[in-house]
């Protein structure tokens, strides 16, 4: 993962799900298993099956998760007060046209939440707006098509 971003909040909640991951649900599957395990015949267990499905999720998980916290890159909270364009890390406020104010936080795509208000630096806007200072227009492309922003607020 090239371009893997995370606030420190961002790594430390990542960190509590694999940590989450490692030491409880690995061990409740397990618990599953060895239960279907001991209910006899397992060609055609649906427990055992489940239980085997939901295993090779939680190690996959554990996996991408451990490949993610180690390559991620700490977005710099004291990176925000050298520069008064828009970066990973800032709160920024935009507005379209005769549409309200929104308000939402650049952050790395494995953090990106849009109803938590936390939009990744490589989604449309995000690209877009990276650079660019308050009182900018700024053309955002997306499949959908093209449109204008305004750069109301950083910080």
């Amino acid at each position: 993962m090239p371009n893997n971003f995370l606030t420190k909040e961002g790594f430390q909640k990542l960190q509590e799900e694999l940590d989450y991951l490692r030491k409880v649900k690995r061990q409740e599957v397990a618990n599953r298993l060895h239960e279907a395990m001991e209910g006899g015949e397992l060609i055609e267990n649906a427990e055992y099956e489940a239980a085997k499905n939901e295993q090779a999720f939680v190690e996959g998980r554990i996996q991408e998760l451990d490949a993610l916290l180690a390559s991620a890159k700490i977005i710099d909270d004291n990176g925000k007060k050298k520069s008064d364009g828009v970066q990973l890390g800032s709160k920024v406020t935009i507005k379209e046209g005769n549409f309200d104010p929104e308000t939402f936080i650049i952050v790395g795509a494995a953090e990106a939440n849009p109803r938590e208000g936390k939009i990744s630096n490589e989604s449309p806007i995000g690209k877009a707006i990276l650079g660019h200072k308050v009182g900018e227009s700024v053309r955002v492309e997306t499949p959908g098509g093209t449109y204008t922003v305004k750069i109301l607020k950083i910080g």
